[in-house]
């Protein structure tokens, strides 16, 4: 039997104080994780978010958000932030589309767009600290010491890894061929630098899916800053009497050796001693694997297929999921239950090779691979 709009708690305008009785039934109504292997609060479980963290992300885009059109629902009453930034969280993390999160809401699907990017540039104008290349000395020593506690890494600073946000274009779209990647797929490359805790420290995307992950690095601004000496050029470290240590961080065999970015030793033949330090640095470099693989779990509009998407905003919301992604680290935690069960973040697509060698990069290396044989 179908409901009136009045009848539903989801379409009546709500307050802090009423938020929490209809978003019960969305919890029952949006599917939750089926990985999910305890129980989690109703609420956790609909926004993948604490309570908490959610009234903090509506203190972020509160005036953006408030401050220009007034949104309603289908039944003419007026929508509050609390309901708007509902809405939107749950278009983000769902990947529903635009009319089936009408539906849930009793909004139309214009609606449901319009104020889902209208938090998207809320979140970009008021949390992008949230998303940013540790700025003191006093905080990358803390991100290093957590780095080397994984396998023993010293003065490890990040961890680079790519991934494929698919897109399903039609052949009338005169860019289609453009977005063509190596499995046929259209898709755009997410780029990300990723810290021992899983936050992202820097982000790339916008780049078709069809670029290397060494192209797509060597044309960011980070690349740039790095091989001009601005980052990854702070304190050098002393592992043996005559060698010092810079700063760097690390990648899989898709990425160049350069002497900031230490990549695994290629080859079936390799000795014990390399052998030993490619384990080392692949268990290390997992967190950035398991990063995105979060990532796509919980704002899964950027998991699955999108149906034509707006390749011009598209880079802006892939940046807000990022951005999102950290701040519920911040607040939250990690719950190792959900990352347990989650698996690859890019399937179907073959490990890249990337012959591209520096030779500082490989004398950092040898020492470093010395370094751990003692």
């Amino acid at each position: 039997m179908e409901k009136k709009a009045d009848d539903n708690p989801l379409v009546s305008g709500s307050s802090s104080e009423d938020f929490t009785e209809w978003r019960d039934i969305l919890s029952k109504t949006v599917a939750g994780d089926p990985s999910c292997s305890r129980p989690l609060d109703n609420f956790k479980n609909t926004f993948r978010m604490s309570k908490k963290c959610f009234d903090y992300i509506c203190s972020l885009v509160k005036d953006h958000m408030m401050a220009k059109t007034h949104f309603a629902f289908s039944n003419g009453k007026p929508m509050s932030l609390y309901d708007q930034v509902a809405l939107a969280l749950t278009r983000l993390a769902s990947g529903n589309s635009l009319i089936s999160i009408g539906d849930i809401f009793g909004a139309h699907h214009s609606t449901v767009s319009q104020i889902t990017w209208r938090f998207v540039e809320g979140i970009e104008e008021k949390g992008l600290h949230h998303l940013q290349w540790p700025s003191s000395e006093q905080e990358m020593t803390k991100i290093k010491q957590k780095f080397e506690k994984i396998r023993g890494l010293p003065n490890c600073c990040g961890a680079i890894e790519t991934t494929h946000i698919t897109m399903l274009l039609t052949s009338s779209d005169q860019e289609s061929e453009t977005w063509l990647d190596q499995k046929q797929s259209h898709s755009m490359i997410l780029q990300a630098i990723v810290g021992p805790d899983m936050r992202m420290l820097s982000v790339v995307t916008g780049w078709p899916g069809k670029m290397s992950d060494s192209s797509v690095l060597r044309n960011s601004n980070f690349f740039k800053l790095c091989e001009n000496g601005r980052k990854l050029s702070g304190q050098k470290i002393r592992i043996s009497n005559e060698t010092e240590l810079g700063e760097y961080i690390i990648g899989g065999s898709g990425f160049p050796l350069l002497p900031w970015l230490l990549t695994p030793y290629q080859g079936k033949e390799l000795s014990e001693n390399e052998a030993e330090f490619n384990k080392r640095l692949l268990t290390t470099h997992s967190v950035s694997q398991k990063a995105l693989m979060r990532l796509k779990d919980v704002w899964r509009m950027i998991h699955g297929e999108m149906w034509r998407p707006d390749k011009h905003k598209l880079p802006r919301f892939i940046l807000v999921c990022c951005i999102l992604h950290n701040i519920v680290i911040e607040m939250d935690g990690l719950d190792e239950l959900l990352l347990s069960a989650q698996q690859q973040h890019d399937p179907g697509y073959r490990q890249q090779i990337c012959e591209s060698v520096d030779e500082a990069g490989l004398v950092v290396r040898d020492k470093l691979c010395m370094y751990f044989s003692g």
